[in-house]
């Protein structure tokens, strides 16, 4: 069943290669929303993700891409640079707008077809056949994702994408979450870290391969943010990351998370950090379809 995202003006669209098991997942944003993000992972693939930071002269973005076919499938964001060209959505320029098109990419090369990525097509599908709500589980940047690699090949696990809103009056942080992680969600998670924390835990003897993972989050909220304050949204999505993976950001991992802030409602930033600590947590249970 389609979960909504809960964030008025807030469009989400998927394609998926269930066969291939790859495809992207495309949030368009309403004009105006403020954005930043962070990578906490070892081994990234993005685009355009430097505009984010807080001291750049682009507050605006227009979408934000999440791709399966590891740096390959950063193409999806040139077809949804088109379709928002083609509804005059961008960046005001001397000679016409520049849609601002933010993209996260996994790896999930090895599950399915490895010759088959997002591309320009796949993205101009998503952004066109985009919604208010959308499917969970093993479709758009979550068809080919896996998690608990970093047990060994033979204990990976399926991943997949989630979407959660955590809402409080009239604030709302919605997340949506491609969990493809080398560590393990819940409730493995929880009982990994107990025995890290007692020392009786052994089991780490096979590390997954570089490159082969990457989580991936996009938190909206309907905060009126600024782009630094958007920066501290986005440290608190990786917060809620770290506490439902276990290990989370490691060195094979490319974890990023955008932050966006679409204004109209108030609120201190500390206090939308909290929720979305809590949305992305909520989201990493439902992509690992344990909620």
């Amino acid at each position: 069943m389609p979960v909504e995202l809960g964030i008025p003006g807030v469009e989400i669209g998927h394609w998926t290669d269930p066969v291939a098991r790859t495809g992207c997942t495309v949030i368009v944003l309403p004009p105006g929303t403020v954005a930043s993000g962070e990578v906490r992972g070892g081994a990234p693939a993005t685009r355009d993700f430097a505009l984010l930071a807080p001291e750049r002269l682009v507050e605006c973005v227009d979408a934000v891409v999440l791709a399966g076919g590891s740096a390959f499938g950063l193409a999806a964001a040139d077809g949804v640079m088109e379709v928002l060209e083609s509804e005059g959505r961008g960046f005001a320029t001397a000679h016409g707008p520049v849609p601002i098109v933010v993209a996260m990419a996994l790896y999930d090369l090895g599950v399915g077809d490895p010759a088959v990525r997002p591309d320009a097509a796949a993205g101009r599908h998503a952004a066109t056949s985009r919604a208010t709500s959308a499917d969970t589980g093993p479709v758009g940047a979550g068809a080919g994702a896996t998690v608990s690699k970093w047990l060994g090949a033979e204990n990976a696990e399926p991943g997949g994408l989630g979407i959660a809103t955590v809402q409080r009056n009239e604030l709302a942080v919605s997340a949506v979450v491609a969990l493809n992680a080398a560590g393990s969600p819940p409730p493995g998670a929880h009982r990994t870290f107990e025995q890290v924390a007692d020392g009786s835990f052994q089991q780490w003897k096979d590390r997954s391969s570089p490159f082969t993972n990457t989580t991936l989050c996009a938190v909206v909220t309907n905060a009126a943010l600024t782009k630094t304050d958007c920066f501290w949204v986005a440290q608190g999505g990786h917060d809620g990351l770290a506490r439902e993976l276990v290990p989370a950001h490691t060195r094979s991992d490319g974890d990023a998370v955008v932050a966006a802030a679409t204004g109209g409602v108030p609120a201190d930033t500390d206090d939308v950090r909290l929720l979305a600590v809590a949305a992305v947590a909520k989201a990493v249970r439902c992509a690992s379809a344990n909620e």
